[in-house]
């Protein structure tokens, strides 16, 4: 299955996009250790591995396309990130396809809790 969500960052593109790809800032508002590295053909790892994946494409302040994986042999399951500038704010679409169904509704809820919360809770504080 698949999987979007519109959230509004109350940061520039600029920020959200350091915020994303800088293991340091990564590490700010996850709360965990990370291992990242704002390359193509890098693996990562969010949450001491409970997210983990491939990093396919960057285009800096605007777009990150990624591959998670699940389990082991789970179809890729591909995550488009793209910020757009909205007033003094950013506009940010989280995409992900391939989503398994038996872990849809469990694994969209911790998305939207400390993925994408932990994010627009850390511009917030």
């Amino acid at each position: 299955m698949d999987y979007k969500k519109y959230v509004s960052i109350p940061a520039s593109p600029e920020e959200v996009y350091l915020a994303l790809t800088k293991d340091i800032s990564i590490k700010l508002w996850t709360g965990a250790e990370v291992e990242f590295e704002e390359k193509p053909g890098t693996e990562f790892s969010f949450w001491d591995g409970d997210i983990v994946g491939k990093n396919l494409e960057f285009e800096t302040n605007k777009k990150i396309v990624q591959q998670w994986y699940f389990g082991e042999d789970g179809e890729p399951s591909i995550v488009t990130i793209k910020l757009h500038p909205d007033k003094n704010e950013t506009s940010m679409e989280f995409r992900q396809t391939n989503i398994p169904d038996e872990d849809y509704k469990e694994f969209t809820e911790g998305i939207e809790e400390y993925y994408i919360g932990g994010l627009v809770d850390f511009f917030y504080e």
